[in-house]
């Protein structure tokens, strides 16, 4: 079976050198990273994005293609509405067809457990006047036809979106580019250059670029990054496979999921499926530094988490990945250009198998391609967007457990402008750095 189109054997599209100087530096060329930049350039503002491998190889390519306001967090979610409209202007401004449709989100409640979580959102989606519904039985029945169970209900949310991120994010780069923003391809940042407590500069693998703010925003690399300069991120990555079907025909145009399946019909005319909530998550060095403050997480199981002793050589935590290099020594991110785990294939077989029992009127559903990706996922399932207080100049956005696709281009509008110093226009004490240090609880996004 074809696995991931993305690899570092792809010719390089923004190739290099970088330049000497460039105001900002951006750290990762994933969706969080690239909007950045292109809203950065949009405000004439010299910035400089590097991407150890090639843009969007990693989870910003591999997710679900999910635009939702559905199932958010409360802080994260009048983000994520700015990023549905902006959403809809960029597709218009890069001129290429990336897939978007609104289709609408769909939860599908198995049990009266479901439905009251669903409950609680509704009373979010009232106060940010959403047109979030919840359905009874009967009601999904009509929504989904053909399903072979009924259920208890649901939750639908019609304004919501769908996209392809393989088309989306490399789009949004070469609009990115044309707005004045400098991609570099194949180019690891290896460590920063810190001063007196302020950034000012990056060496990379191809020299030194002078600069007076960083983003990292390496999305499962990123705490190992941070860490070589002493900034604990309590990041971890769990990988999940997916799989994509050969076209066939349309049985909801949306995207819906219950316990034991995901699908979400793809521009081609096939689905993406993946397992409704089954992860693998790595045990490494961080693992165990970080556990106490998983410990809410693990309770709640927002990710289904099962767990493996050692991760493949290379990754991120794995246990013989160096955590200390030098500027002018090879750093871990040039080992590995693509981080490209492998699709479990008794993951596949039980998602095929999940579709079926779901969908029996398709009895021969071909799986066209199956592959594997890593999703940063933070101890309270919300990202971490912040300034580092002990480095002036120094921001981060990484950790956004599964929800970076959809929120992408709200946040990089947020972080373009807290870059910049100006006016955010959204509270991001939710998504402080400190919260993990300064004796807050761990409060839990919803698991939906």
């Amino acid at each position: 079976m074809p696995t991931f189109p993305f690899s570092e054997a792809d010719p390089i599209q923004h190739p290099g050198p970088p330049p000497k100087t460039s105001e900002v530096v951006i750290v990762g060329g994933g969706v969080i990273g690239v909007t950045t930049a292109l809203f950065l350039a949009k405000r004439s503002i010299p910035v400089t994005l590097l991407e150890k491998g090639r843009v969007a190889a990693e989870q910003s390519s591999r997710n679900w293609g999910w635009i939702r306001k559905q199932g958010r967090d409360a802080d994260e979610l009048p983000i994520v509405i700015e990023a549905c409209r902006l959403w809809r202007q960029l597709a218009e401004e890069c001129g290429e067809d990336i897939g978007l449709n609104q289709t609408g989100v769909t939860y599908l409640a198995n049990s009266d457990k479901d439905m009251v979580g669903f409950e609680e959102f509704m009373k979010i989606a009232a106060i940010h006047e959403l047109d979030t519904r919840l359905l009874d039985t009967d009601e999904t029945a009509q929504l989904i036809k053909g399903m072979s169970r009924k259920f208890k209900g649901a939750l639908t949310t019609p304004s919501d979106m769908r996209a392809e991120p393989w088309l989306a994010v490399p789009a949004l780069a070469r609009l990115a580019v044309r707005k004045g923003a400098k991609i570099i391809e194949n180019c690891a940042a290896r460590t920063l250059e810190i001063s007196a407590g302020k950034i000012k500069g990056v060496w990379t693998e191809a020299g030194y670029i002078e600069a007076s703010s960083v983003l990292v925003a390496g999305g499962a690399w990123s705490s190992l990054f941070l860490r070589r300069h002493g900034v604990s991120i309590p990041q971890l990555s769990v990988r999940v496979t997916v799989a994509a079907t050969e076209p066939m025909p349309e049985i909801y145009s949306g995207a819906a999921a219950d316990d034991h399946i995901a699908f979400r019909r793809r521009q081609d005319g096939g689905y993406t499926l993946a397992g409704g909530g089954s992860h693998l998550l790595y045990l490494g060095p961080d693992a165990f530094r970080h556990a106490t403050k998983y410990i809410p997480a693990l309770r709640n199981d927002p990710f289904g988490a099962r767990y493996f002793p050692f991760a493949p050589s290379g990754y991120p935590d794995g246990w013989s990945t160096r955590r200390y290099w030098a500027p002018n020594s090879k750093s871990p991110f040039e080992s590995m250009r693509v981080l490209n785990p492998a699709p479990q294939p008794a993951r596949l077989r039980a998602i095929e198998r999940n579709f079926k029992q779901l969908f029996p009127q398709f009895d021969n559903v071909r799986l066209k391609a199956g592959w594997g990706g890593m999703i940063d996922a933070m101890p309270d399932v919300v990202p971490v967007v912040d300034q580092v207080r002990a480095v002036s100049g120094l921001f981060v956005a990484t950790g956004m457990s599964g929800h970076g696709f959809g929120i992408g281009p709200g946040i990089g509008r947020v972080v373009s402008d807290l870059v910049q110093g100006n006016e955010i226009g959204h509270d991001l004490s939710r998504f402080r750095l400190s919260r993990f240090y300064d004796g807050s609880r761990v409060r839990l996004g919803p698991a939906l």
